[in-house]
């Protein structure tokens, strides 16, 4: 058991006794098809603090996947959903209207990227809200294809797998999968020819989604590209402006719609209030959920009017879309963020982030690169000898850092790259004891072998 600090407590060891016995009841009623990524039971959490049933509290550097920029139950918000249950929990928008539903598609309208006029669409979950940005997308166009990139992470129904690029634990042995879906390679800056300028790179990759169009599938058959700014599961790759810029451009050259899926990316996780605004793009539909509203089950669609309005009645939505408690916590959770410049906070992050694993590069090779936008960072190991992914090293240092008391995950096709999700409300005391934590597991676990 490590030292406990200013904010980590650790009362037993990780996992407790406890946390044992409900991980034993675990195996014997849910499936293991659901991952375990950190054995902890959560008893109780707030701002980046999490205690579990043992009464370990830990630092958390994983936020729900992204799911709390806003922080674990933010008051305002949890008293914003608590006003709405006392008046209605659920009525179904499509039986009995509502007004919240109306305010968060005027806010969204508001402050996603695009001077024109909007329309959004509420749901359950991000692949939810993929799956629908598809169906409008090819109700809109009359085309069936849709382009998806190498790394990318849509999902895990049907369609969303079939859009995503990884295999496993995604897809293996899932299939077949949905038709007319095609991947097209999508840039790794840290992977390109030593020969390139990254100004070369970027339009050398450009010109490989020119040649998927006439390779793979011709333009005049695609509904539309879906694009994450920022890859999510696929390693935090952040691709250059120029890329993205000419693949959207392309995409207006063909009649082509762009979906920026910025389920992981919104709401201030890179420094803008979505990461479209950094590329200068001003994508035709918008996918969002997970930070949307401090963790509740909400997603939305944001897109065009003409558009949206492409679907006729009865052809989009669902029971639960947009449940009034979800729009309650997501106006509650955008007021905070404007109230309190979250945005500035996750470039303050990320800067300090970005600076502390850089000044440990030098000392240790086996990091590769730092990279991210904003609060949204990725730190990707390698074996220094071979340039190998250090898969096996990331893992011990997850397992290490949560034993430790901080809550990290790995990404990446190759889980060889730590992913920073911190809430944007972490203090600077809470997110330096939380590095400096996991500073002290990656040098235990390099100590035998310092290179």
């Amino acid at each position: 058991m490590k030292n406990n600090r200013r904010f980590v407590s650790l009362a037993t060891s990780v996992p407790g006794p406890k946390t044992k016995e409900l991980i034993e009841k675990r195996k014997q009623y849910v499936p293991q098809g659901i991952s375990m990524i950190t054995p902890v039971f959560a008893e109780k959490a707030s701002g980046a603090l999490l205690e579990d049933v043992d009464g370990n509290v830990f630092l958390d550097f994983a936020g729900a996947i992204g799911t709390l920029n806003a922080g674990h139950c933010p008051p305002e918000v949890v008293e914003a959903i608590q006003k709405q249950a006392e008046k209605y929990i659920h009525t179904c928008f499509n039986v009995a209207m509502y007004e919240p539903y109306i305010a968060l598609a005027e806010k969204l309208a508001q402050i996603t990227p695009g001077n024109f006029a909007k329309k959004s669409i509420f749901l359950n979950s991000g692949a939810e809200a993929v799956e629908n940005a598809v169906k409008i997308a090819r109700k809109y166009t009359g085309r069936p294809g849709i382009v998806s990139f190498s790394r990318g992470f849509h999902g895990r129904t049907l369609l969303g797998m079939s859009l995503t690029s990884k295999v496993k634990p995604y897809k293996f042995k899932m299939g077949p999968f949905a038709p007319a879906t095609y991947k097209a390679p999508f840039p790794y800056p840290l992977h390109r020819p030593k020969q390139m300028t990254k100004e070369e790179y970027a339009l050398f990759c450009v010109g490989q989604f020119e040649d998927f169009l006439l390779t793979e599938v011709a333009g005049e058959e695609i509904a539309a590209v879906i694009m994450e700014p920022v890859q999510g599961e696929g390693g935090f790759i952040v691709p250059p402006v120029a890329y993205v810029k000419g693949v959207y451009e392309i995409c207006k050259k063909h009649g082509i719609l762009f979906i920026a899926d910025e389920i992981q990316t919104g709401f201030g996780r890179t420094g803008e209030m979505f990461a479209s605004t950094i590329y200068g793009i001003e994508p035709d539909l918008i996918t969002m959920s997970k930070s949307i509203a401090a963790g509740l089950p909400i997603s939305a669609v944001t897109g065009r009017a003409e558009i949206m309005d492409a679907p006729s009645p009865g052809e989009i939505g669902g029971t639960y879309g947009g449940s009034p408690l979800g729009c309650a916590a997501a106006l509650a959770v955008i007021e905070k963020m404007e109230r309190e410049n979250l945005l500035d906070r996750s470039k303050a992050i990320g800067e300090a982030i970005r600076r502390h694993f850089t000044a440990l590069q030098a000392e240790f090779p086996v990091i590769a690169e730092v990279r991210g936008l904003g609060a949204m960072c990725g730190v990707e190991f390698i074996d220094p000898v071979t340039g190998s992914p250090a898969k096996d090293l990331v893992a011990s240092l997850t397992k290490g850092s949560y034993e430790a008391g901080v809550i990290v995950l790995s990404a990446g096709v190759h889980g060889n790259v730590i992913r920073f999700l911190t809430p944007l409300v972490i203090s600077d005391e809470q997110l330096q004891e939380g590095l400096d934590i996991i500073t002290d597991v990656l040098k235990e676990l390099l100590a035998p072998a310092r290179v």
